[in-house]
């Protein structure tokens, strides 16, 4: 690999959502992971070498665990995993106490929690960086993969199309966020009552067309999708939203990524999603599994995407 220098922008500091980031940043990552998935894993540079990365999760995870894991340990480091029932955070220590004890042991947090006010206190106490795994509001190292996985497909990210289906959930938002520091055409396909922040949106359009791209949201999947390069969708039905699943499928069904909805985007057009899929609902098993699927590539970018993240940070 070539010479590394941890950005400035990345170098110590925590990762709540991108938009605490520059678009330098986020392509610096991005070359680092690219770098790194290009080199056999057993010659990656150790870059984490006597470093130790807590993993709190309040919530369950296949992905970020397994990714986080052992991207760490391939970067020479220890992964410490716990959830709340191995803390006495699951006991009722507060964020406050937990933060400020594990800062003094470990060199990097990672929470998977609910609410992202809880991963705001715990980075506002702690003194070592603090990386997002996953809060209601926003998933950045999913974006950061999602943008992985377009970058080594389409190559320039500027201009490129990319439509989301269903509901526009922390997923939808951080696609929307990485999107505007990389210059895509981030279109969100939604039904009432399911659109994302607009705030967000609006902030994602005015930093997105500064670098060829933007963001809007509309109501029609077809419009969503015409021109696409990628149509992304997510579960309809996430942890904490069973209680109204009936109302959420019958919004979402016209949503469901499809042959026929593919058909409609670009001809090279591959499907996303960020995981677990539940085949039928938001995507068939004919996209899923099908050739236009780079979803098991996105999914293996978590590992890279978010080792470039922590050489950056720890490095």
């Amino acid at each position: 690999m070539a010479p590394f220098t941890p950005h400035p922008d990345l170098a110590g500091r925590s990762l709540l959502t991108l938009r605490n980031h520059s678009p330098e940043s986020v392509a610096a990552l991005l070359d680092t992971a690219l770098e790194l998935k290009a080199t056999p894993r057993p010659l990656w540079p150790r870059h984490l070498a006597g470093r130790v990365v807590a993993l709190i999760f309040e919530r369950p995870s296949t992905r970020t665990r397994v990714s986080f894991a052992t991207g760490i340990a391939h970067l020479g480091g220890t992964a410490m995993v716990l959830s709340s029932d191995d803390m006495q955070l699951g006991r009722g220590e507060s964020v406050e106490d937990t933060a400020k004890v594990m800062s003094r042991m470990v060199d990097a947090m990672m929470l998977r929690t609910g609410p992202h006010a809880t991963l705001e206190e715990l980075d506002r106490h702690a003194d070592v960086p603090v990386i997002n795994g996953l809060t209601y509001e926003h998933h950045p190292c999913q974006a950061l993969a999602d943008a992985l996985t377009l970058r080594e497909r389409f190559g320039d990210l500027s201009g490129l199309s990319v439509a989301y289906l269903g509901d526009g959930n922390n997923c939808c938002v951080s696609l929307m966020v990485v999107g505007a520091l990389t210059g895509m055409r981030v279109t969100a396909g939604c039904p009432e009552g399911y659109t994302p922040d607009p705030e967000i949106v609006a902030w994602a359009d005015r930093m997105g067309r500064e670098r060829g791209g933007g963001a809007r949201v509309v109501t029609d999947p077809v419009e969503a999708v015409a021109g696409a390069r990628a149509l992304y969708t997510d579960t309809w039905v996430s942890m904490g939203d069973e209680g109204d699943e009936s109302a959420r499928v019958a919004a979402l069904t016209p949503y469901r990524v499809d042959d026929a909805l593919m058909d409609r985007a670009a001809a090279d057009a591959v499907a996303l999603h960020c995981l677990p899929a539940h085949e039928g609902d938001e995507i068939t098993r004919s996209v899923l599994h099908g050739p236009r699927s780079a979803v098991w590539d996105q999914a293996e970018n978590r590992m890279h995407a978010q080792a470039a993240l922590l050489a950056h940070m720890l490095g």
